[in-house]
């Protein structure tokens, strides 16, 4: 990935500054490759633990259930690995640059903010993806499925829209840790913690208290989760999915901008009150 980020945006553009970022956090990914693997093995002993409760839950049940409800929880492992990826990634970005001891380089560098969220959000993005394509070839190996009903352009659709609004909310979790240094990379895992309970990731959203389900509304997860089991398990097209599409859409649209602006406005706070370089 670095030789790609660094052999095709080359220049003074404000793609190639914004790929520059890329090019950067693939170094590092590929120093701290001890801490991936780590990750890479979690989220396979959590997919495959998780899904294999349905084996076992499915015991004596009919044949289609017990795969219908395989793949449910194959499928909401997996995104939540994705999601967890792509919000890591995104939200510490203030973290890594501290850890780096290159706050300040980056911070004071003549690029916009904007080109800087934006290589994070692409790094993100792509290390999510990569990372979840092994646990899923992997999780593969346990489990005889059936994915003859998948429509693969809807869910591409899906995840390319839905990560929009993902990325986004990665940025604004990311306010956290400029805010609070001593403990915002902490609050950070709490959104995640949030999105998981009220998302429907392990089940259906109505199985919530009614009080936590409006909740759910207002989560893009939701929406992504929906449109991802829509295309794999019943095997809906574009056309069938275009309303989550659209409200994926509009969360992106609300939320990009929202967050860019808060993020902008943080890192000023921060700047003013000293809080920038601390950690403790």
């Amino acid at each position: 990935m670095a030789s790609i980020a660094g052999g095709m945006f080359t220049g003074n553009s404000a793609w190639a500054l914004s790929m520059a970022f890329v090019e950067r956090q693939t170094n590092l990914w590929k120093r701290y490759w001890g801490w991936e693997l780590v990750w890479l093995v979690y989220g396979v002993v959590n997919t495959v633990a998780i899904t294999l409760i349905a084996e076992q839950v499915g015991a004596g049940v009919v044949d289609a259930d017990i795969s219908g409800l395989v793949l449910f929880l194959l499928i909401g492992t997996l995104v939540w690995a994705y999601l967890s990826a792509v919000l890591e990634d995104i939200s510490l970005v203030i973290e890594w640059e501290r850890w780096e001891g290159t706050i300040e380089h980056t911070l004071m560098a003549p690029v916009p903010r904007w080109l800087h969220l934006l290589g994070m959000s692409v790094f993100g993005i792509l290390h999510g993806l990569v990372r979840t394509a092994l646990i899923f070839a992997i999780a593969l190996l346990f489990f005889d499925i059936d994915f003859g009903n998948v429509n693969l352009l809807a869910l591409v659709a899906v995840v390319l829209v839905a990560s929009v609004s993902v990325a986004a909310v990665a940025i604004l979790a990311g306010l956290l840790p400029l805010l609070y240094p001593e403990r915002g990379s902490q609050m950070s895992m709490m959104v995640q913690a949030s999105l998981l309970l009220v998302s429907g990731v392990y089940y259906e959203v109505e199985v919530l208290p009614a009080w936590l389900q409006v909740f759910s509304f207002i989560s893009p997860a939701t929406y992504f989760l929906d449109g991802i089991r829509a295309a794999m398990i019943d095997g809906q097209g574009l056309a069938d999915v275009a309303g989550t599409l659209g409200i994926l859409a509009l969360f992106g649209v609300i939320m990009v901008p929202m967050s860019l602006w808060a993020f902008n406005w943080a890192e000023s706070y921060a700047k003013r009150t000293g809080k920038l370089k601390r950690t403790g």
